[in-house]
């Protein structure tokens, strides 16, 4: 095997045909590999600056880039190019990307809003650097050539990059309160309170007497004999405008055809049902 020296001193071009002649298990490949890596350890560093302002660890993508550099090196051919930091470069690009595309996303976000934060990123910062200020939306899309809903869009996907366990403590103070205490829930009262916006959108098609029955029978908690005691009317009568007034409600609530699920005597008019 040629000393490490020798090998420093020879042309990428000279490695690279000497590697392919190599088996895999070669200490002299190794070598050669190890030689190359080193002398292109700036171009996967210059790879990995645009991603500064991720919460990747940059250790963890010089080692994907150094990944993909060895890639580049194994793929190469000297006959066909000239220029192995030419053909390295996106090689060394794409295998970070494809880090975040299928590593550390964790939920799915498509692609194209994984690759536009990642241009978005290098864009807010150097128009940072030249306008002085955080570019507003607007500036970072017309930069990139793409819509303030892709932008918008691509931010959103970045709220998911990461995710938290809901036991994850929020300070490090002593026994401090955990993520799910803070957590919201499905407010009960707002729903009641959707629904009877709802109900009232309706409330005065129905007769004043359906709706005093309503009011007695749901709110009143009245029996419907105790209803009719009280309006002068039979205990019958009150179901009959029960059942008519809450038909009418739930068809305007729904999306059902209330003639084709209620009795016939829930389709009389209004008037009738007064009498």
């Amino acid at each position: 095997m040629q000393p490490r020296a020798e090998l420093q001193n020879r042309s990428d071009n000279a490695l690279l045909t000497r590697l392919r002649a190599l088996p895999r298990d070669s200490a002299e490949r190794a070598a050669i590999c190890e030689t190359l890596v080193d002398r292109y350890s700036r171009l996967v560093r210059s790879c990995v600056r645009q991603y500064r302002g991720s919460p990747e660890p940059v250790e963890d993508l010089m080692q994907v880039g150094y990944l993909g550099l060895l890639k580049a090196i194994n793929n190469y051919d000297p006959e066909v190019g000239d220029s192995l930091s030419a053909y390295a470069q996106p090689c060394v690009s794409g295998e970070i990307k494809r880090h975040f595309r299928d590593k550390r996303w964790q939920i799915h976000v498509r692609r194209q809003a994984q690759e536009l934060l990642l241009e978005m990123r290098k864009a807010t910062e150097t128009m940072t650097h030249q306008l002085g200020r955080t570019p507003e939306t607007g500036e970072v899309a017309e930069r990139l050539g793409v819509t303030e809903d892709d932008v918008l869009e691509a931010r959103q996907a970045d709220l998911v990059f990461s995710t938290y366990s809901l036991d994850a403590p929020l300070s490090d103070r002593e026994d401090p309160a955990l993520l799910r205490d803070v957590l919201g829930a499905d407010d009960e009262a707002m729903e009641h309170a959707i629904d009877m916006a709802s109900v009232n959108a309706h409330w005065e098609e129905l007769p004043e007497r359906e709706q005093r029955i309503l009011l007695l029978r749901f709110y009143g908690n009245l029996t419907q004999t105790e209803i009719g005691d009280r309006l002068g009317i039979s205990q019958m009568h009150v179901s009959r405008l029960l059942s008519r007034a809450l038909a009418h409600l739930r068809s305007q609530l729904t999306e059902a055809d209330a003639t084709a699920t209620e009795p016939a005597e829930a389709a009389e008019p209004a008037t009738q049902a007064a009498s």
